[in-house]
C-alpha cells in the first residue's frame, strides 16, 4: 500500500513548459500569438494545452473563431499556475540551474544605454546565461514602453518608470546631461544665461521624450520668442551635428566624453541645467518570466557598477 502511495506521489502529470504555455495563451488570447512568444509552432502550443487539459481532466479554454478565452475553471487555476511558476523559479535559483536554460530574451534599450553600459551588460548576461540568445531592439522610450506592455519585449531599459499595473520597474542610476558646443562657437567661458544660449539652435532628444519636453517647456516659458530646437532621434547624429558647430547640445556626459578629451567639444556652464535622465529596467509580471526579471536585476547591478566607475574617473580628473 505504501509503495502504491509513493508511486502516485511521484507521478507529475504536467510540466513547466505546459504551464508557461497556458499562461501565455491566457494572456494573449491566441494560440498563434503564444507560439510566437514562445518561439515554437501553433501545433506545439495546441498539443501542450491539450496534454495539460488531459492531465488535469478539465477544460481550460473555450475555442472561439479568432481567439480563445479561459473557462471558469481556467480562470480559477490561472493564479495557482502563476504561483507555481514563481516557486519553480525560486527552486531553479536555489539549485543554480538557470545557466543551463535555453531560450531568447527580447531586450529593448534606449539609445543612451547603448553609449553607456550595454556592452558590459551583454557580456555579463552571456556569462550568466550562455544558452539564452538576446534579440536586441534600440528605440525611443515611447515605442519600448508600448512593446513591453504588448509583450513584444520581455525586458526594456528605458526612461521610466512604466505606469502599468503588470509592469515591475527597477531603478537604475541616472545619466547626467551636459551642455556642449564646438570650441569655435562665440560663447563666453564664464557661466552664460539661457538668453545667450538660445542665440544658437538647441539640439536635443526626440519630441516624444521627457528631456525634449522639459527643455522645450523651460525655454518656451522663459523666452519671449519660441526657441529654435532640433529634435534628433539619433544621439550619434546629434553629437555629429554639435561637433560640426550646427548648434548647442544637451547630451549625456558619456556620449560626449571622448570628443571633449579630443578637444572637438567644450562644456558650457549655464545658469539652468537640464535634469539627469532617469532610467528603469522594466519587465512584465503577468505572465511571469524569470529570465526577464533576472535580466532587469542584472541590468541594475551593471548600471550601478558603471555609474560608480564614472564617478571615480570624474573625481580623478577634477582632483
Amino acid at each position: 500500500m505504501a509503495a502504491d502511495c509513493d508511486a502516485r506521489i511521484a507521478v507529475i502529470p504536467f510540466n513547466i513548459k505546459q504551464l508557461e504555455t497556458f499562461i501565455w495563451v491566457a494572456t494573449l488570447g491566441s494560440f498563434r500569438k503564444a507560439a510566437n512568444q514562445l518561439n515554437t509552432t501553433q501545433p506545439a502550443v495546441s498539443a501542450r494545452i491539450a496534454s495539460l487539459e488531459r492531465a488535469l481532466d478539465v477544460r481550460l479554454f473555450e475555442r472561439l473563431s479568432n481567439t480563445v478565452r479561459l473557462t471558469s475553471m481556467g480562470q480559477q487555476l490561472l493564479p495557482l499556475v502563476q504561483r507555481t511558476l514563481r516557486t519553480a523559479d525560486r527552486l531553479q535559483r536555489a539549485a543554480n540551474t538557470l545557466s543551463t536554460v535555453n531560450g531568447v530574451l527580447r531586450l529593448g534599450v534606449a539609445e543612451t544605454i547603448v553609449h553607456t553600459w550595454l556592452s558590459d551588460f551583454l557580456k555579463e548576461f552571456h556569462d550568466n546565461y550562455p544558452r539564452i540568445d538576446v534579440d536586441l531592439v534600440v528605440d525611443v522610450t515611447l515605442n519600448l514602453r508600448n512593446d513591453l506592455i504588448s509583450h513584444r519585449l520581455d525586458t526594456a531599459i528605458l526612461m521610466g518608470p512604466v505606469s502599468e499595473y503588470r509592469i515591475e520597474n527597477i531603478n537604475v542610476p541616472s545619466v547626467p546631461l551636459v551642455w556642449v558646443c564646438a570650441p569655435h562657437l562665440s560663447l563666453p567661458q564664464t557661466t552664460v544665461t539661457l538668453c545667450e544660449l538660445v542665440r544658437f539652435p538647441i539640439l536635443t532628444y526626440a519630441r516624444t521624450t521627457r528631456p525634449h519636453n522639459e527643455l522645450y517647456h523651460k525655454l518656451s516659458t522663459d523666452m519671449d520668442d519660441p526657441p529654435r530646437m532640433f529634435p534628433v532621434n539619433s544621439l550619434a547624429a546629434a553629437l555629429r551635428m554639435v561637433v560640426n558647430g550646427i548648434g548647442i547640445g544637451a547630451l549625456p556626459y558619456d556620449v560626449v566624453a571622448e570628443p571633449l578629451e579630443r578637444g572637438e567639444l567644450r562644456t558650457i556652464s549655464c545658469e539652468w541645467h537640464p535634469s539627469n535622465l532617469e532610467f528603469t529596467a522594466s519587465f512584465s509580471m503577468d505572465p511571469f518570466n524569470p529570465i526577464a526579471e533576472h535580466a532587469a536585476l542584472l541590468a541594475a547591478k551593471v548600471a550601478k557598477t558603471y555609474s560608480m566607475q564614472r564617478q571615480v574617473m570624474l573625481q580623478a580628473k577634477t582632483g
